[in-house]
Parts: C-alpha cells; structure tokens; sequence
C-alpha cells in the first residue's frame, strides 16, 4: 500500500467518490473554521437580503481543509449554480469566455489552484470581475478590434494554497479574503466520528477514533482517508471490529508512526541529521540527497514537520530539532552553533 497515496493532502481521483459522500451540505453540517463560517453567515444574509450576489471571494490555505467544500457550500446557500474549473485547465482565453458567458445571473464560478492561471486568463478576468464586462480582440496589429460583450454578474470564489504567488491586481479583486486554518484535534474527531457514520462504521470506540485523529496530519481529506483505509484493514483483518489494536496495525503497515509520520517524512529528516549534521541544509541539496521532488518536500511534509516542531527554517536552511532526533532515537554527535 503506497504511503505517499494516504498521507499526501492532495486529492486524488480515487476519493472523489468518498469525499462527495462525505462532504457536508451546509454550514450547519461543516466542522471547524469558526471564524470563517461566523463571517459568511452574515456575508451570504446579508447578500440574500439585498438581493444581489455575492462579493468576490478568496479561500487559501494548505490541501485537504475544505476549500472545494466551502464553495459549494456557499452555492447551495446562496441557492446559485456553481461552475468548477482549475487554473491549470485554463489555457487559453477562450477557455474561460466560454465558460464566463455562459454563467447565469448570480452563479458562483470557482476556480481551484488560481494561481497557476497565466497572465492571459487573469487580464480578461480583471473587467470580468469589476465591470461585469468580457473583452474580446478581433485581429491584430493596429486594425485590432476590442469588443466588449456584456456578462451576467457572477461571483468568482478563488482558492490556492500559495496566495503569495498569486498577482497584485488579482488578489485586489477580491472582496473578501478567508485564510483556512489547519484544524484543533477535537475537530478532527468530530470529523471523523460523523465520517464513520456515514460509512456505518459501526464497531469502533472512542480511544480508536482518537488514535485515528492523531494521525490525521489536523487535516480533513487525510482523516476521511485514514478512516476508510483503517475500516477496509479492520474488514478484512478484524471482522470490522475497530479497536486500538487494529487501528496500530494498519498505521504500522501503512508506514505511519505514532505521530502521523510516514516513511518520507522520516528519512527527509534522517537525510537532514545523518548526511548534513542536522542541517542547515538548502532545499535544493535536500531533495537530491531524498530523491524526493522539491514541490512534494514544500508542499506536502514540511508543513507537517514544522507544525510539530521537528523541523526549522533559517536563512541558511532546514535545521532538524532536538525533538526530531528523539522521535527518531537518533543521538546528536555535537551541539552546533545556530
């Protein structure tokens, strides 16, 4: 069973299906994010009662907080349609007038990993999004023609999880801008308790459901993933019955340590204390060293390792912590002057 495929916070299109099974349907039914759901409760009232649509927004954070899961939430509460594309899937203006012209008064288009559009997509965005305007150029050189051709008022929902990469004029554009939080471990076994009851997991108790939680990365999209692939284990190994032991069991074959570790995340930091002294150590110098690609390293373990304290970032580079060399019982051969 391949690690990277349970711990990695990206979707996959294996948990498509499971994730719109579980995905919750309203606001009411959404766990966490406290702050962001108080906001959009009078946001959207307030729109409602106007009786115009929403104001541009922008959603960011790290993969598997819900993001794709408040936008369409938003739609079913503004009781809109919503139209879902990627930056990625936009490669040419076209592209995206067809989809623009085709929006209805009020729709939500939303637009995952926004900041991988090029500089193309966001310039016929920008009259799009203020003057409710899509300009089209007929020809080139100097006979060029500029068209504008009148656009039903949609509201764009934006979602990226590197919002520094996203332009100036772009990021201006949005009315409101809601930062997704990595969630508190209580949340996550709210989660997962109403994940697994969803599934009819019916034979796991509380101190297995908290194991689960433990490992779950405070992540969503990984703490559904961990349930199903503990459930499949305990059906197959356990006759479903889902208990501390068998929750260990799976972890341990799963490669995924006690505290939500897997075998990547552990020889990065192995690679960083055995071949570099504990660090400091370049990113570049780090992913040749791991054979590990450089976006996977940012991306998807660093952020773990340095919620948890077993890893730093200097000037000068990563520098493991004294707590990474006890998790991983490895003695440091000198103190090093930071």
């Amino acid at each position: 069973m391949p690690t990277g495929s349970v711990i990695n916070n990206a979707e996959k299109s294996e948990d498509k299906n499971l994730d719109l099974k579980l995905r919750p349907q309203t606001l009411k039914e959404y766990i966490g994010q406290g702050k962001i759901k108080e906001s959009l409760i009078i946001f959207l009232a307030a729109a409602k009662k106007r009786k115009e649509p929403l104001e541009h927004i922008l959603l960011y954070g790290p993969p598997g907080l819900g993001k794709t899961t408040l936008a369409n939430i938003i739609a079913r509460e503004m009781g809109v349609a919503i139209k879902t594309t990627s930056g990625p899937a936009l490669e040419r203006p076209g592209d995206l007038g067809s989809i623009l012209t085709n929006l209805e008064d009020g729709d939500i288009l939303f637009i995952d990993e926004c900041h991988r559009m090029n500089r193309q997509i966001e310039e016929i965005l920008y009259p799009a999004m203020e003057e409710q305007v899509l300009d089209i150029i007929i020809g080139k050189g100097p006979s060029a023609k500029n068209i504008r051709l009148p656009l039903n008022h949609f509201t764009l929902i934006g979602a990226t999880t590197k919002i520094g990469m996203l332009s100036s004029p772009l990021r201006d554009r949005f009315g409101s801008v809601y930062r997704l939080r990595y969630y508190e471990q209580e949340e996550i076994e709210q989660i997962i308790a109403r994940a697994s009851s969803i599934l009819k997991v019916q034979k796991m108790n509380k101190v297995a459901l908290k194991k689960i939680a433990c490992c779950s990365r405070r992540t969503p999209r990984i703490a559904n993933r961990l349930l199903k692939r503990v459930r499949d284990y305990a059906e197959v190994k356990a006759n479903g019955l889902i208990n501390l032991k068998v929750v260990e069991a799976a972890l341990e074959m799963m490669e995924i340590d006690a505290l939500g570790l897997d075998h990547i995340d552990r020889e990065l930091l192995k690679v960083i204390i055995e071949k570099f002294d504990g660090g400091p150590v370049g990113l570049n110098a780090l992913a040749a060293s791991s054979s590990e690609e450089q976006d996977a390293i940012t991306e998807v373990h660093e952020p773990f390792l340095l919620q948890l304290g077993l890893l730093t970032r200097t000037p000068r580079g990563r520098i493991a912590t004294p707590f990474a060399y006890e998790h991983l019982n490895i003695a440091p051969r000198k103190q090093k002057m930071l």
